[in-house]
């Protein structure tokens, strides 16, 4: 079998990072199809120079393969193959982690309460399937090596570590409430970490710039995983990041969070945030049953082979031939925004 990955974004690569992994076990065949923006990093920080990439749609058809799984909301209509949705996080508060854009014949869901969601979806409208296998970004998660983090990343060892990773959506983001309060509140015994998404609002991330301290770090990297280790707590909002935290069973402080506000503490003014992070690291485990809860709905599969599930259904679907006569709407002004993209979009596949 062949599998091509449409990586349209650089924080998708630690999502097909285990998908990959597993392939090279295996003697299917795979390539990578990345923007030109991903392409260039890539090169740059020297990442996977031995794995086969292509940047074109026409070499996307060329290699002509019978999966192109995605870990996003689209994928280019004209390549060949089963178009498999694999999703760029665990959104599942937003409902936009819910909207079919009719470019995919499958849907991987995380866990029930997502999959429940899409099998409604799926008998309204017909065409796709669904199958439950877990979000692969998990497994790159629970099997990253996480010994000797701290001194890896020059974090120091005696700092209570606080991880900040709000969301960027007008309607669900914390910064502009949180980072005006953050730089007085953080104690001589703190390291703040932001991790923010590469859509924030940069005149809020300025702001935070212009009054930097010593103990509040600003990370640019893609990979917020060796830091899910290192933090002891993490303050989010409606950010998907929060469940990734949650699998290492660590307290979450969520800012007006929409929905499962008993995740952790959910506050919903900036004068809660210093009592609830004092709350949260003199008891980490308050929540460890209710967080364990939320997860056996969301992702219960933390045991590091979801990536393994994927591709056995797959190829079991594919020799099952559940894919025969399935087929999507005309779909035209969003093809018409792919090819609008391709023709005017600097960095976009071509």
């Amino acid at each position: 079998m062949k599998f091509l990955f449409y990586v349209a974004k650089y924080y998708s690569i630690p999502i097909i990072t285990p998908m990959v992994e597993f392939l090279q076990t295996t003697s299917h065949d795979y390539i990578l199809m990345v923007s030109k923006k991903v392409d260039d990093r890539l090169k740059k920080e020297k990442k996977w120079t031995d794995i086969p990439r292509i940047t074109t749609v026409k070499e996307g058809i060329k290699y002509n393969p019978d999966f192109c799984l995605s870990p996003g909301n689209y994928i280019d209509f004209r390549l060949p193959g089963i178009k498999v949705e694999i999703f760029h996080g665990i959104g599942i508060e937003k409902e936009s982690h819910y909207k079919i854009r009719h470019f995919f014949d499958l849907y991987l869901t995380s866990g029930p309460v997502v999959t429940t969601r899409f099998l409604k979806l799926q008998e309204k409208y017909k065409y796709f399937l669904v199958k439950e296998t877990g979000w692969p970004k998990m497994d790159y998660i629970m099997n990253y090596p996480s010994s000797g983090l701290k001194k890896k990343l020059n974090l120091p060892e005696d700092k209570k570590i606080i991880l900040y990773a709000p969301t960027f959506s007008n309607k669900m983001q914390s910064g502009e409430a949180l980072l005006p309060i953050i730089p007085e509140i953080i104690k001589e015994d703190e390291i703040w970490l932001m991790k923010f998404h590469e859509f924030m609002d940069k005149e809020l991330i300025e702001k935070i710039k212009n009054r930097k301290k010593e103990s509040i770090v600003i990370l640019d990297t893609f990979d917020i995983t060796p830091y899910l280790y290192c933090a002891d707590v993490m303050i989010s909002d409606t950010s998907s990041v929060v469940y990734e935290f949650m699998a290492l069973d660590k307290p979450v402080i969520t800012y007006r969070t929409i929905k499962r506000e008993d995740k952790g503490i959910n506050i919903t003014s900036p004068l809660q945030l210093r009592e609830a992070l004092d709350r949260s690291l003199a008891n980490p485990n308050e929540f460890s049953a209710v967080r364990k809860r939320h997860l056996e709905e969301v992702n219960p599969y933390l045991d590091g082979k979801i990536c393994e599930r994927v591709f056995e259904e797959l190829i079991k679907a594919n020799e099952n031939n559940e894919f025969s006569g399935k087929k999507k709407p005309l779909n035209l002004i969003r093809k018409f925004k792919v090819l609008y993209h391709e023709r005017f979009r600097k960095g976009y596949m071509r």
